[in-house]
């Protein structure tokens, strides 16, 4: 990792796709990093965990969480490209992005984001999450109480 980028403090999702963009964007095959941040959410390290297909990447939840681990790391982000240029998630992103987050829990680790890059934008997992629940909240009618 350039020495310019260490002990940079990442405050939103913003930071980290500026950071990574230029890198990832024009990728052909998929490529997962997962960034490992301290207590005060600075940039401990970077390392690419896997190089996927054009559409997705396989890799175990272990080799994921095998470098924070080693770190004594607290927290992590991940973050992946989609070669089409389209950075909303898949559904299988978003299901993989639950497994990653238990199982890091479990570990006593926090993953607090999951951001995928496309050309020229991204998109956080956790925003979105985050966007579809309140949708959800505002589609929920609350129930007429019944007189007795």
């Amino acid at each position: 990792m350039p020495p310019k980028l260490r002990k940079t403090k990442i405050k939103n999702p913003q930071d980290l796709a500026n950071i990574l963009m230029e890198e990832l964007r024009f990728q052909r095959t998929e490529i997962l990093k997962v960034v490992i941040l301290n207590n005060k959410n600075d940039i401990i390290k970077i390392k690419e965990v896997a190089v996927g297909g054009n559409h997705f990447i396989e890799i175990p939840i272990k080799d994921i969480l095998q470098e924070p681990i080693k770190m004594k790391a607290s927290r992590f982000i991940l973050v992946h490209n989609h070669p089409t240029g389209d950075a909303t998630p898949s559904k299988k992103d978003l299901e993989y992005t639950g497994k990653i987050m238990q199982s890091a829990e479990l570990m006593g680790m926090e993953l607090i984001d999951h951001i995928v890059i496309g050309n020229k934008t991204y998109t956080s997992i956790f925003d979105q999450i985050v966007k579809q629940a309140d949708a959800k909240k505002e589609n929920i009618k609350p129930r007429k109480e019944e007189k007795t």
